[in-house]
């Protein structure tokens, strides 16, 4: 059952700075206490792709998975400060993870699909939220198949094992998957890494497709993904959110000497 204090609300595609999506405020993460991230305040707009950049180890992916409670599954971590999904505490005693893990989708940096056939692995999440109808299940797959720009690769191999596909189908088959649950939101923990140029362009258009409908945040260590692909840049350093705005402007006109190094690859 959906948590009432998370009921479905209507997506805002204005430009209105005062909404925001997410609102992650004095966020600081500690790992059997070594603090991972320092007071981290980042605000995501809704319907548009931002980009987490930063050196390894610098608190990006970590601050990824805040925002859908993922760091709860490592024993002796610990989070203070406060992470917002439509103005509601993500974090709040209340708040069923499993719930909102189907609002907030996640994609690895590794394809992972699940041991199943390609159909399984989209319906899995609708069968577990109560969708037993066949004809639902049928309709919920492809059109998820559809959404992640592989429908006409799949549709009819459907019911072969999701390992046959290649390492970039896999990723778009593990994004399908994400989608079938209908989130708000879709983290993306490096989702290219592991591909080939021809897979990571079809990944880079997808995600500008589903901007449309949903909001992305994606870590990458590539910065010319991060100037194709996503509208806003933070860049992180030693745990502490350094520097946040338009892609563009990040890029172009940085205000902080950190992100000029590392943005210019002098270090990183």
């Amino acid at each position: 059952m959906t948590n009432p204090q998370f009921a479905a609300t209507p997506t805002v595609h204005n430009d209105n700075p005062d909404h925001w999506i997410i609102q992650a405020k004095g966020v600081n993460f500690f790992y059997d206490g070594l603090q991972a991230l320092s007071d981290v305040n980042l605000n995501v707009k809704p319907n548009a792709v931002t980009a987490l950049i930063g050196p390894s180890g610098c608190g990006k992916s970590t601050f990824l998975r805040c925002i859908n409670r993922m760091n709860e599954e490592i024993s002796g971590t610990r989070m203070t400060g406060t992470i917002l999904l439509d103005g509601a505490d993500i974090y709040s005693s209340n708040v069923d993870p499993v719930t909102l893990r189907s609002r907030v989708g996640m994609v690895f940096q590794k394809p992972f699909p699940f041991q199943k056939s390609i159909y399984e692995n989209v319906a899995f999440g609708p069968r577990r939220h109560g969708v037993h109808s066949r004809s639902e299940l049928d309709q919920v797959v492809e059109q998820s198949l559809v959404n992640a720009a592989i429908w006409s690769e799949v549709k009819d191999k459907l019911h072969q094992s999701a390992y046959s596909l290649s390492g970039g189908q896999q990723q778009r088959l593990c994004i399908a998957r994400a989608l079938a649950v209908n989130p708000e939101v879709i983290l993306m923990d490096e989702p290219c890494s592991a591909l080939d140029p021809g897979a990571t362009s079809r990944i880079e258009d997808l995600v500008e497709e589903l901007k449309q409908k949903i909001t992305i945040v994606i870590v990458t260590h590539n910065m010319t993904q991060a100037q194709r692909a996503s509208d806003y840049t933070a860049f992180f350093l030693n745990g502490k959110l350094i520097e946040f705005s338009s892609t563009t402007e990040l890029f172009l006109n940085p205000k902080f000497k950190e992100t000029e190094d590392y943005i210019s690859g002098r270090f990183g």
